[in-house]
């Protein structure tokens, strides 16, 4: 086992470890947690030989083999599978052998050496190396090419790959998800269920954490604390001992009694249920991230937009790609990745984009974030549409010698020149404030961005977005450099935010937490999802079976090898679509919109079966609801008086349970409500 006494680590005059103590038995599975600069990386240092101990005893078993993703951006011509298949040292070392002993002409040598490569798995190293590739998103036609010829996410994905290639006793992951798509991550979390070794693993995903994990390891003042159970069960043992200490009830409690006053105000009324479930969602997750949230660099929202028309835009026969470059010959068409979409995004909605790797879904994004225009059709947008636009890359829109002050400043240059000028302080000390609410206080607003962070950039692309106060949000992988408290606060700022969301993300708690439909981008077009992220899984991996299948009865030997190999052995189950309240407010949402539907097919979702029985029972449960609703909204109301009446810290316990538990009732019958309005709708037509 893996063991760490009294450990002391520096880090120039930085103490990372104090004395701590920590013990890693053979086979388990760790997250590794804590906030930005606490010394996970420095602790993956020592674990990997690279720093030794200041002070105390660390002990590793001296016979374990050891894997970890290089994080340096590989440079080389060698073609993808051959990157691969040498990142196998024990059949490097292997291969090395039967040379040598070729050369030597020893017979005994040469069958040792030979029987040596065979147990390495020289015979289906490629097959194994490829299988990794296509699990990580690679296409097979992309298997021979050069490394070179990537860019850099996917040459990180090769990197990968090469890790999990080799065997080992201790497999280290730092930040594995960042280059990842969400088919990926799902292949991912498969194999690395399989792995029989020990691993230990850094990452700001909370579901990836939840499902490869069984142990949790949190760095803290410079100690380390070991936790049994995955990341959410840390959680809940972690809130827990604050809440006991009061810490996370006193930092939240104005903003649960603004979410308890909209939701009994607007539980009942169809235009606002929407919003009103989205403030439900955030009520039942407060006592779990206050936290997180109480930990958090810096909490942030968004200010109610100015307008919000409806629709915010329509899209009819659109096709969306990328023109010809300048330079190409005459006659050169346009490159169209999705077609023929027809539909509207409408006030309120809140949207999760999903799809695989390459199937258009930042294609999509950038259309209507306006950076990519249109190849055909129309979009019409609302009147007083105001974008805040998230790059998947941040360096889209941020320029790296400037500093955070001088892009405030030109971004008031261009929404003055644009007229959308609305009620935001433009002097430089205005400026300077508001850069402070982001964490960019002091020197650092005269910092050249170049030389910043991700998580930095990414905070201060969110500052930009935030002083427009847009009325739709179009955010593309934003997570992918923020630590787990500050996605905790993008996801309760979400929550808060009035106007209409568009997302595309990995990051699954966040599209869980803030997403109340999903569209697919598949096969050259855009479709309704009709399920949530569980059946999006179930789905990816039924795909990937169906694929393998087709692989193996069209190729040959070793494309059928490649396609044998290219998944873990999972169950997969059908997709099981599911017809509860998020189609029942698309449906009820289109039919607000005014906005005529395509002929012959249903812009929000496949047709729902007609209601044959009488809509007068539904009624009588719908009032029931309501009074059970305006009773929780009572209840809620005295036990958030007693909160401020009571400094005991069982009573507080209590009644922070007790405030938790009706808002998951209340959250549960706003979605037996909606769905029975979907239905006495569909009954009364």
């Amino acid at each position: 086992m893996i063991t760490l006494k009294n450990v002391v680590l520096r880090r120039g005059a930085k103490v990372i470890l104090d004395s701590a103590s920590i013990g890693i038995n053979p086979g388990e599975k760790v997250g590794l947690v804590g906030r930005n600069g606490a010394g996970k990386s420095t602790l993956f240092a020592l674990l990997n030989g690279t720093i030794h101990e200041d002070g105390g005893d660390y002990a590793i078993p001296s016979q374990w083999s050891m894997a970890q993703v290089a994080q340096d951006m590989p440079e080389t011509e060698q073609d993808a599978t051959s990157f691969v298949v040498d990142g196998d040292i024990v059949l490097l070392a292997a291969q090395n052998e039967v040379e040598a002993s070729e050369h030597s002409g020893d017979g005994d040598r040469m069958a040792h050496a030979y029987m040596a490569l065979y147990d390495a798995g020289a015979h289906d190293a490629q097959a194994r190396a490829q299988a990794l590739i296509l699990g990580l998103g690679f296409k097979v036609s992309e298997l021979d090419n050069p490394v070179n010829s990537f860019s850099g996410g996917w040459r990180m994905r090769l990197q990968l790959a090469r890790a999990l290639m080799c065997p080992s006793d201790l497999l280290l992951l730092d930040e594995p998800t960042n280059h990842l798509d969400l088919d990926a991550l799902v292949w991912l979390e498969a194999w690395l269920k399989r792995y029989q070794g020990t691993m230990l693993v850094i990452s700001h995903d909370r579901e990836f954490l939840d499902a490869v994990t069984d142990v949790t390891v949190h760095i803290e003042k410079a100690k380390l604390t070991r936790y049994g159970g995955n990341y959410s069960k840390f959680e809940d043992l972690r809130a827990e001992q604050m809440a006991l200490q009061q810490t996370a009830f006193s930092k939240q409690q104005d903003k649960i009694a603004h979410l308890q006053k909209f939701i009994a105000r607007f539980k009942a009324k169809a235009s606002k249920a929407k919003q009103a479930q989205s403030r439900v969602k955030a009520l039942d997750r407060m006592e779990k991230i206050a936290p997180l949230l109480a930990e958090a660099d810096f909490t942030f929202e968004f200010k109610e937009p100015a307008n919000l028309p409806n629709p915010m835009l329509s899209m009819q026969n659109a096709y969306f790609g990328y023109a010809p470059p300048d330079d190409a010959p005459a006659g050169t068409k346009p490159t169209v990745i999705v077609q023929n979409v027809s539909k509207s995004v409408l006030a309120g909605q809140r949207i999760g984009i999903l799809g695989a790797n390459g199937q258009g879904k930042s294609t999509l994004v950038k259309t209507v974030a306006r950076a990519l225009a249109p190849i055909q059709g129309e979009m019409t947008e609302g009147k007083g549409l105001n974008i805040g636009y998230f790059a998947q890359q941040e360096l889209d829109v941020l320029r790296l010698a400037d500093n955070p002050l001088e892009h405030m400043i030109r971004l008031v240059k261009e929404t003055t020149a644009s007229g959308k000028m609305g009620n935001q302080a433009t002097r430089e000390q205005h400026l300077r404030a508001f850069l402070g609410n982001f964490n960019f206080s002091g020197d650092m607003v005269k910092q050249a961005v170049g030389s910043m962070s991700g998580g930095e950039k990414a905070r201060l692309v969110l500052c930009m977005i935030v002083w427009q106060r847009p009325n739709l949000l179009l955010l593309d992988e934003p997570t992918n450099h923020l630590d787990l408290a500050t996605r905790e606060a993008l996801s309760m700022a979400l929550n808060d935010f009035e106007g209409t969301l568009m997302l595309v993300s990995h990051d699954r708690a966040l599209l869980r937490a803030v997403c109340d439909e999903f569209w697919m981008v598949s096969k050259g077009g855009v479709e309704p999802f009709d399920g949530d992220l569980d059946d999006y899984q179930k789905y990816l991996l039924d795909h990937a079976k169906r694929m393998r299948e087709e692989a193996k009865k069209a190729g040959g030997g070793a494309a059928r090898s490649v396609a044998a190999a290219s998944l873990p052995d999972t169950p997969h189950t059908p997709v099981a679509i599911k017809s509860g309240a998020t189609n029942d407010r698309k449906n009820s949402a289109s039919s607000q919109s005014g906005l005529k539907k395509s002929p012959g097919k249903s812009a929000d979702g496949p047709h729902r079966p007609q209601q044959t029985d009488s809509a007068k029972p539904l009624r009588k449960e719908l009032e029931k609801i309501d009074q059970r609703m305006q009773t929780l909204a009572a209840e809620q109301a005295l036990l958030q008086a007693a909160l401020g009446t009571t400094t005991a810290s069982a009573e507080l316990a209590q009644t922070g349970k007790r405030i938790k538990a009706t808002a998951s009732e209340i959250a549960q019958l706003e979605e037996r409500w909606l769905e029975l309005s979907g239905q006495i709708e569909a009954a009364s037509a």
